[in-house]
């Protein structure tokens, strides 16, 4: 039987995921937070504002009320990491008891410090938490591109059966019971692609960015064993693939932040003139807490918060990253 698909946020990977689940032939509804977007889906067809150029599968419903979503077989959750407990709480309905909930979104709550499967098991107990993630710009999903995708559930079996069910041939699903390590690695590959964007406006060139990525990678990892993740889950889409497409082009929010800011562009006035959320940005702070509170070195990520939040001058960085001890291995 077709399961009924619920999508919560319609940016421009929200309405990518719902396009694909669509054209894959399954039941989906939309929910969209600007009456704007429902509007421009309903005359012409497409999200002109966060995905303009793609028309979508006239199947999608589009609605303005999350109690459309009461009784879907799988949500997936794709709105801000910063805004999920809100939109959860918006949702809360004994209809989602014991269903799947999948986090689409990147990040960690900074209010608490918590992964965000650990906010939907606050705010909707009787979920089952899982995480869809992966190096995924939303328009090549929504043109039907070729993508890989990591399916995190802690159970299993149920991470096979939410494969079958959200899968399909351009978006190809592997799976993995370290729900915490697929977060970790979605979370600080976006920290490390706005390091790498940094050094691509500030011209450093190729060599310093595969030195400043296999050293993030390596933050990843020490993060992801000290709070008791699987460090192998890093090698997989959720890490390593992640980081390949964030940390190399001006499609990802982050990289493009990084870059603009390497060039000499004030963080304010970047983000006064995105629609969409820079996730990383938030994240950088939540990463400086879990550093600290697990006692884990992490230079790359402190280093981006002193630029984001404290005003550090990129030039002051990187001889803030060259002054470091040489590495006691080969790491």
């Amino acid at each position: 039987m077709t399961k009924k698909i619920g999508v919560v946020g319609a940016g421009a990977w929200g309405t990518a995921l719902a396009h694909a689940q669509a054209e894959a032939g399954r039941q989906v509804t939309l929910w969209a937070r600007e009456t704007d977007v429902k509007g421009d889906f309903e005359t012409t067809g497409e999200n002109t504002t966060y995905l303009p150029g793609v028309k979508l599968n006239e199947n999608i419903t589009v609605t303005n009320s999350l109690s459309d979503l009461h009784g879907m077989d799988i949500l997936l959750i794709v709105t801000p990491a910063q805004f999920m407990r809100a939109t959860l709480e918006g949702l809360r309905h004994e209809s989602l008891d014991n269903k799947p909930i999948v986090i689409c979104s990147k990040g960690i709550e900074i209010e608490t410090g918590m992964m965000l499967s650990e906010v939907v098991k606050d705010v909707l107990p009787n979920s089952i938490p899982a995480v869809m993630t992966g190096p995924c710009f939303a328009r090549e999903v929504a043109l039907g591109l070729p993508t890989g995708i990591t399916i995190a559930c802690e159970n299993k079996d149920l991470a096979k059966e939410l494969a079958n069910d959200l899968g399909c041939r351009n978006l190809r699903p592997y799976i993995t019971d370290d729900l915490l390590g697929a977060q970790i690695a979605a979370s600080v590959k976006n920290v490390l692609a706005i390091a790498c964007g940094a050094l691509y406006g500030m011209k450093m060139g190729e060599n310093a960015k595969a030195a400043l990525i296999t050293r993030g990678i390596a933050e990843m990892g020490r993060l992801a064993k000290a709070m008791g993740a699987k460090e192998q889950t890093l090698m997989g889409m959720c890490g390593f693939g992640d980081v390949m497409l964030t940390c190399s082009s001006m499609q990802s929010r982050n990289f493009s932040l990084g870059a603009m800011m390497g060039e000499g562009r004030s963080i304010q006035d970047i983000l006064g003139e995105r629609k969409s959320v820079t996730e990383g940005f938030h994240t950088a702070k939540a990463l400086k807490k879990l550093a600290y509170d697990n006692a884990v070195d992490m230079p790359i990520a402190e280093t981006v918060y002193q630029c984001l939040c404290e005003d550090m001058p990129l030039d002051k960085a990187v001889e803030q990253l060259l002054d470091r001890p040489f590495a006691k291995n080969a790491g």
